[in-house]
């Protein structure tokens, strides 16, 4: 897209508090190897007749596209006037004529930053017409310049993952294949990207957090595998009288004996009548 600036001058003629009529248009022009149509302009300019722009008449935006009526590599006069209500002013028109061989390219507008350790460059949006030489490098005695094309309209692009603790620099130069035509590279930007290195109140933290850990896992285990076994295999307490203190063989014996001690005692009449 080439741009051309037109002026619309204020006709207003109360010079009310309405807004004022001072207008920039910007013009665009696409290439078109057509010799039709270059020799219907010239007829048709030759005549002093005037072509009314297919998308700019009328138009209440400020910018207007006219690539679809600039065809050829000719000087091209351009006008244009406003209306407001019944109120119409004079033509403003282009002077001298215009000629998309005299475009003059301008560096395009860019924005660079990162994106953790992704160098990424932004290039505003001009229109299809446009591509970008994009050359980056490391900021360093003898850093080999990269160059990339970029045709991304308005859309950031990563351009190359950047190293730790290194600064890096990106320019940017516009080109037009239609007229074969380049812009002077843009002032560089460059970003710096910053050391890997850990916070000590983080690496603290964290190393608290692993001792917790460490102590904390193993006693849950524990506790829970005690849970476990007493729910599942709970263990009964018996009372103090219903302990056993000799042995079972012992008692069995001990009571064999008073049994067979009282089944041979014999008493005489007179103990039994005594008793």
């Amino acid at each position: 897209m080439f741009q051309v600036k037109l002026s619309l001058p204020n006709t207003d003629p109360h010079e009310d508090s309405r807004r004022n009529l001072d207008k920039s248009y910007h013009v665009a022009f696409l290439h078109l190897d057509s010799m039709f149509a270059h020799r219907e302009y010239e007829s048709l300019y030759m005549s002093h007749i005037w072509i009314p722009s297919s998308r700019c008449s009328p138009t209440t935006v400020p910018e207007c596209d006219v690539t679809d009526d600039i065809t050829a590599t000719v000087p091209y006069n351009l006008r244009v006037r406003a209306i407001l209500g019944s109120q119409t002013s004079a033509w403003s028109i282009l002077k001298p004529p215009f000629n998309r061989n005299s475009t003059i390219l301008t560096p395009p507008g860019m924005e660079v930053t990162k994106d953790g350790f992704h160098l990424v460059v932004k290039l505003e949006d001009l229109g299809p017409q446009f591509e970008f030489l994009v050359a980056y490098w490391r900021r360093e005695p003898g850093a080999k310049e990269h160059v990339k094309i970029v045709r991304s309209r308005g859309v950031p692009v990563h351009l190359e993952t950047m190293e730790p603790a290194a600064v890096y620099c990106v320019k940017a130069q516009t080109f037009v294949k239609a007229i074969g035509r380049h812009s002077t590279f843009s002032q560089a930007e460059c970003v710096k990207v910053q050391e890997e290195t850990l916070p000590l109140a983080l690496a603290l933290f964290a190393f608290v957090g692993f001792m917790l850990i460490l102590v904390v896992v193993p006693l849950s285990i524990w506790k829970t595998g005690r849970l476990l076994r007493y729910s599942c295999c709970p263990v009964v307490v018996l009372p103090d009288t219903l302990k056993i203190t000799n042995s079972p063989q012992k008692l069995i014996s001990c009571r064999r004996e008073d049994v067979e001690a009282c089944a041979t005692t014999v008493l005489s009449s007179e103990e039994l009548f005594r008793t």
